[in-house]
């Protein structure tokens, strides 16, 4: 692929990345959440009481980002933190009733976006778009099993 084509691709994969999540930010605004919350939130909904740190490995964040926002969902009243019955230094991040009621809003605001962002692929188109990221993610990814190298301007 020529280099110029490169650009193009990673200009468009750029572009939809951004539409999508500011498309997703302003469902959750709507709910009073802001991008990102909705992470914390999602993945509590499936493993409630996970420590901080927990939370900023399974999303990929530093620990000091995932604080500021469980603090700020903690005072919309989502969230609750409790000291470990193990380890009184440690806490455990729990959604709380208005949280667990906040999930289907989240739920609902993702769901929209990938539908608006899927519109017109048929299910095969679908399919074959989420193999090709999940190469170019794995690509990028410092687990991945790709090797970042120096390939200079080299034209395939």
């Amino acid at each position: 692929m020529a280099k110029t084509d490169r650009s193009a691709t990673m200009n468009r994969l750029h572009a939809a990345a951004r539409l999508s999540r500011t498309a997703l930010a302003a469902r959750l605004l709507d709910h009073g959440f802001y991008a990102g919350q909705d992470q914390i939130m999602l993945t509590l909904s499936h493993a409630d009481g996970q420590t901080p740190g927990q939370l900023a490995t399974k999303l990929g964040v530093r620990p000091p980002t995932i604080t500021k926002t469980i603090n700020r969902l903690q005072a919309q009243g989502v969230l609750d933190k409790r000291a470990s019955e193990q380890d009184a230094r440690q806490a455990h991040i729990y959604l709380t009733e208005r949280g667990r009621e906040a999930i289907r809003a989240i739920e609902k605001s993702v769901r929209k976006t990938e539908k608006q962002a899927l519109k017109g692929l048929d299910k095969k188109e679908q399919k074959t778009l989420a193999k090709l990221l999940a190469r170019v993610e794995g690509n990028l990814s410092i687990n991945g099993a790709a090797v970042i190298e120096d390939e200079g301007d080299t034209e395939e």
